[in-house]
């Protein structure tokens, strides 16, 4: 079979899905493939996203993947001192919602063939290489053998994206900059408030943290992500030390696991060229610091939709064309994301006396109107000899 569209997407992850949505309500022929059977499994994350990204990316909040609303934030040091954002003393800026994410990211899919596109399941991506100012990608489907003749392709399909390799894009990640992720959702958890998220920092994650996301009364997710440079032991023995340890999560028993990788070491500069344009983790749109890349599969996927549909009314798919897509990531992503890789490059040569001292320091510091410069001013308070290595990111 052979088909042509004007944007081939590959990956119905929330970056493809708003690559898709955006490129196809903006007149374009959207065709969006993924090799799962169901979108939105397995999850891949902790479910967590504050309110202010769905306003961003002009999404209205639904019920029905709103698993738990989170009023506040607890940050536990590893000597047990205890900061906290909640409704009453330091302010939480902004509340949170924690995910149904196989039902968020089957809604944004939605969203999309709502918008025109089309989507076909249990479709893999098995080569693609630029023909005559297109791009031509062989498709396996369980339907057989499929020719797509796109005159862009937008890459989500994941860190290290194949997609962006087989087209000249560099998106291989150093070691030292892959987390190795594991969670369990699990049940009979034993936390006073489940609308609160729980953060353990410390030498029982090195180069990490530990996460309570609560879904339910009794229900949260686990987990934790740990850089292997800095580990001796495996994700999922930290993982299973940790439970067996905490008061939360000693009678909890776990009906999910899930394990991947988080890309840390910050965005793909080479994120785009001549017909394509690559967004979600497959070009490191993964806040540095703490690991979340909801967001920036959001934001990312919704600008590389919008400039898709703006090159093809231009008819110009080059790279000039298509370097609006990088500057409005760079403006909207990575002016914040290149500051938060340098704050958490310092951390992780922090010892946990270090850690105990900041968690301190940030319970005798005025918290409203929370920002970066003012957490990095707490960091250089604790820690005079951060200012060296800080003290120009203010």
């Amino acid at each position: 079979m052979e088909l042509e569209v004007d944007v081939l997407i590959v990956g119905a992850g929330p970056a493809g899905s708003m690559a898709a949505k955006h490129a196809s309500s903006n007149g374009c022929d959207v065709l969006l493939v993924d090799k799962k059977a169901e979108i939105g499994t397995p999850k891949r994350c902790a479910e967590g996203i504050v309110t202010t990204t769905l306003d961003e990316v002009d999404i209205i909040p639904d019920k029905r993947w709103i698993a738990r609303e989170i009023d506040g934030i607890k940050l536990i040091s590893p000597d047990n001192t205890i900061f906290e954002l909640d409704t009453k003393k330091n302010k939480l800026p902004y509340r949170g919602y924690i995910l149904e994410r196989k039902i968020f990211d089957k809604h944004l899919a939605m969203d999309a063939i709502r918008s025109g596109a089309k989507v076909m399941l249990r479709t893999q991506a098995i080569s693609s290489e630029r023909i005559d100012g297109k791009i031509v990608t062989m498709l396996k489907s369980f339907q057989g053998d499929i020719k797509v003749t796109s005159k862009i392709i937008i890459a989500a399909d994941g860190p290290e994206s194949r997609v962006g390799k087989w087209l000249g894009l560099n998106s291989k990640l150093p070691l030292k900059d892959m987390a190795s992720c594991i969670q369990y959702e699990m049940v009979n958890i034993k936390q006073t408030n489940m609308n609160q998220v729980h953060i353990f920092t410390g030498s029982i994650v090195p180069g990490g943290y530990v996460w309570i996301f609560p879904k339910a009364d009794d229900i949260a997710n686990v987990g934790l992500g740990v850089l292997k440079t800095y580990a001796d032991k495996t994700a999922k023995e930290y993982l299973d030390d940790f439970i067996k340890s905490h008061a939360q999560t000693q009678q909890a028993q776990a009906v999910e696991m899930n394990i991947g990788g988080d890309p840390l070491g910050g965005i793909n500069e080479n994120r785009y060229d001549d017909n394509i344009m690559m967004v979600g983790d497959a070009a490191g749109f993964v806040d540095p610091l703490t690991g979340d890349g909801i967001r920036g599969a959001l934001v990312s996927g919704m600008h590389a939709g919008i400039v898709a549909s703006h090159a093809i009314e231009k008819d110009d798919f080059s790279k000039n064309c298509l370097k609006e897509y990088y500057n409005l990531t760079e403006e909207h992503l990575n002016k914040d994301y290149s500051r938060f890789n340098k704050v958490k490059e310092f951390l992780l040569t922090l010892d946990d006396k270090s850690l105990n001292n900041i968690i301190k320091e940030l319970n005798n510091t005025d918290m409203s109107n929370i920002s970066v410069k003012k957490l990095l001013m707490v960091i250089i308070k604790s820690s005079p000899k951060s200012l060296l290595k800080l003290g120009k990111l203010l």
